[in-house]
């Protein structure tokens, strides 16, 4: 994937005038080691004051770092473009429109490549580190060694945005999976809970994992590999319809407790470049590794990190099943299941791995500068201009709902639908891009569209792009969407509507060097629900 890189102004004009002050500097050094100056008569200094030069030198900056405000300041454009509606052709025609999305993208939401690969060979490194210390150490507890301990396969996968090119604004938080090798004696029957009727829709995307005994030639009975088991059974599974199910509660409550102990054994060596510290996560968050760096680290890349590490367990073709599950709601806790199934038996799905050869195959079939990637980044940002004013409870479901994996795949979808990211989604038509995503998340929002998951079911996009297990071609098709009921969709819809409406007066307030302005009190005033924050 190309990286193009362009001028950091915000760090090109403050070198020029330090490097300019410098050569002013010794120059009058050099000066002084001459010959003393003869003065005039009247006193008058014939040399050019140094004072002067740096005045002069700070003047020429500061009119320079103004010049983007007083441009986006001036733009034209027409005052009765709120009244118009805020998908039509003349709002996308606007001349100011292109200019604020491109200064907007480049003063806040885009990301240095220098500094995301330094801070990801950081991750890799120090998570590398714990690791290794656990696989060596291996697995305390109840079943110390053996046959039946639960132990890290040795190895991590990083996933996420960072790690797929259109993570936004700072890279300062990482999400990596940490395999867990499974006892030998011990396999797995994983079953998808999409097609279950009596269960909630938030569920539908979960997983359950009955135990069951390996393929073995010697014939063992079932009942002397259940004894065999009973170690193991009794300290990661729980009962659920009569059947031992691996229990993701469990295994994560194992896996915080054995990560703390590896960290001790390797926070010495690690404190060579960098401070680090885990934060388990309980029982519905993985537990989150900071790294902070030293104060004797004078590296150009001094970022403090936060990674999720997520215990995984392989069901074949690079996809896990990962603890815990997503949330099935936006607030509150697991609901009550049905039919004597157990919250801690759920297991959520990772399939990041087909869907970064998703992004990759629609790269190879794009036309060349495709910016859909640009288009993605820019509706985080706007899901993020959206969030303003709002409420905590209010912002926390609004971002649940426009989380960054159900913003990827309506592009995923939307590109799909179009076959490939052809000569439509060039740079010189952004504006009309992103309005084709915006427009296709509300359709999403009020029911008109269904947005699937790209992978589970037998409609699955990245079934194109590689191999899937057979549970995950048989899951059934699962709606990102269907866990919030139509009337927060709709709130939701009207917030978008409002925040496309009035963008290019939140661009100006909160873009390039005049980001710290406040929002004018007035822009989410037509959103219709999810109430204000009082100032």
């Amino acid at each position: 994937m190309s990286v193009h890189y362009t001028l950091n102004l915000r760090l090109f004009w403050p070198l020029v005038t330090g490097l300019c002050t410098a050569l002013v500097c010794l120059y009058h050094v050099l000066r002084g080691d001459g010959a003393a100056r003869t003065e005039p008569p009247d006193g008058a200094d014939s040399g050019f004051p140094l004072l002067k030069v740096a005045i002069l030198l700070l003047l020429g900056y500061v009119l320079l770092r103004c010049r983007h405000a007083v441009r986006q300041r001036f733009l034209p454009v027409s005052s009765r473009l709120v009244g118009h509606s805020a998908f039509s052709p003349r709002h996308l025609s606007e001349p100011g429109l292109g200019i604020l999305l491109e200064s907007y993208y480049e003063h806040e939401v885009r990301l240095s490549p220098h500094v995301l690969g330094h801070s990801k060979a950081h991750v890799s490194r120090i998570v590398g580190e714990l690791v290794r210390a656990g696989r060596i150490r291996g697995s305390p507890g109840p079943i110390s060694g053996g046959a039946l301990a639960l132990a890290f396969r040795g190895d991590f996968i990083q996933v996420g945005s960072a790690y797929e090119q259109h993570k936004i604004r700072r890279p300062d938080s990482f999400d990596v999976l940490v395999p867990l090798r499974l006892p030998p004696l011990v396999a797995l029957e994983p079953r998808s809970l999409g097609a279950e009727p009596a269960l909630a829709p938030a569920f539908h995307s979960c997983f359950v994992c009955a135990l069951k005994a390996p393929p073995s030639p010697s014939g063992t009975s079932g009942g002397h590999w259940l004894r065999n088991c009973k170690p193991f059974a009794d300290s990661f599974c729980v009962d659920v319809h009569g059947q031992r199910h691996l229990s993701a509660t469990l295994v994560l409550r194992w896996f915080q407790s054995h990560l703390q102990r590896s960290l001790a054994t390797v926070r010495y060596k690690l404190e060579e470049c960098c401070r680090v510290s885990l934060t388990p996560g309980g029982l519905e968050q993985p537990p989150t590794l900071h790294i902070l760096p030293c104060r004797t680290d004078y590296g150009c890349c001094r970022l403090s990190m936060a990674v999720r590490l997520i215990p995984a367990v392989h069901l074949g073709d690079c996809v896990f099943l990962v603890a815990p599950p997503p949330p099935p709601s936006p607030v509150g806790p697991l609901s009550e299941l049905p039919g004597g199934l157990r919250s801690e038996a759920l297991w959520g799905v990772n399939t990041a791995r087909q869907e970064q050869k998703l992004l990759g195959w629609l790269q190879e079939r794009a036309a060349p500068g495709a910016c859909y990637l640009k288009c993605l980044q820019l509706l985080k940002a706007l899901r993020d201009l959206g969030a303003r004013g709002l409420d905590p409870t209010a912002a926390t479901q609004w971002g649940h709902m426009l989380s960054s994996y159900v913003l990827k795949t309506v592009v995923l979808t939307v590109l799909l639908h179009e076959g490939t990211a052809g000569p439509g989604w060039d740079e010189a038509h952004l504006s009309e891009c992103l309005e084709e995503l915006v427009q296709f998340l509300k359709a999403c929002l009020l029911g008109r569209q269904t947005l699937f998951h790209c992978v589970l079911g037998p409609g699955g996009a990245a079934a194109e792009v590689g191999p899937l297990p057979k549970v995950l071609r048989e899951a059934a098709p699962v709606d990102l969407l269907a866990a919030f009921d139509l009337h927060t969709r709709e709130l939701a819809a009207a917030r978008l509507l409002s925040t496309w409406r009035r963008l290019p007066q939140l661009l100006r307030a909160y873009g390039g060097p005049r980001y710290l302005a406040r929002c004018p009190p007035s822009w989410s005033q037509r959103t219709q629900g999810f109430p204000e924050q009082e100032p």
